[in-house]
């Protein structure tokens, strides 16, 4: 059978495994070699019947895990009180972060512009990597005023809420005052933290939360990808 018929008729079956629920989204699809045994082809053909699955959209390559079967976006609204266990939870997926940097920094231009700081006053910086059912949805870094919350990145030692954290501050309630969308290709570091291929479209959101006399309390940035996130905005919340 001609090669190019061979990896069509691959990538059709396991379409069709898809559609019938034997691969359910998010569902790690089997190794090339598995596949290459089952289909009794080499894996370059096996590779062919993948990529032509990625580039419709079916299959999500992830670097160093496989290939998986795309989700369905996850529902993300951006009201005044923006929580992200809480949204992921409404969707009835298990949300999760993971950090990866809890520091204390002189503030960026920036930074000290959306949190009312004199230039380079310390701040709290928190990045990581948001998770629902253990896919990456997106990378964060927030900056906090650490004359204001000393002992925050103490408060998120074996925890991963930054909103309990803050309350143990003294911070019990805190809003979104604005927020600014664009849409960015994800460069080779932001691509491998959240699983994607370099040029990726990811909706980067930077945010500033205020207490409640209007006083800023955190500059957020986030990087959502781009095919795993539906981003709302309500008007009756805008």
């Amino acid at each position: 059978m001609p090669r190019d018929t061979l990896w069509t008729t691959i990538a059709a079956a396991l379409r069709d495994d898809i559609a019938q629920g034997a691969y359910a989204p998010g569902d790690r699809l089997p190794t090339e070699a598995a596949l290459s045994a089952r289909f009794g082809v080499n894996r370059h053909t096996v590779r062919r019947a993948l990529a032509d699955l990625a580039g419709t959209g079916t299959v999500q390559p992830r670097r160093g895990a496989g290939v998986f079967v795309t989700a369905r976006p996850a529902d993300y609204p951006l009201g005044r009180r923006v929580r992200f266990h809480q949204n992921i939870a409404d969707t009835g997926r298990t949300p999760s972060r993971r950090f990866t940097r809890l520091e204390t920094r002189p503030a960026r231009p920036d930074e000290a512009e959306g949190l009312g700081l004199t230039p380079a006053a310390p701040v709290h910086v928190v990045e990581g990597v948001s998770l629902a059912d253990d896919v990456p949805l997106a990378v964060f870094r927030s900056v906090f005023p650490a004359a204001r919350f000393p002992g925050l990145l103490a408060a998120l030692d074996g925890q991963s809420s930054v909103t309990a954290a803050l309350a143990a501050c003294g911070l019990t309630d805190y809003t979104r005052q604005e927020s600014r969308l664009t849409a960015k290709a994800a460069d080779p570091v932001l691509a491998l933290a959240l699983q994607v291929s370099p040029g990726a479209p990811v909706l980067r959101s930077v945010a500033v939360n205020v207490d409640a006399t209007g006083r800023p309390v955190e500059h957020g940035t986030t990087w959502f990808a781009g095919d795993r996130v539906t981003v709302t905005v309500r008007a009756d919340q805008a």
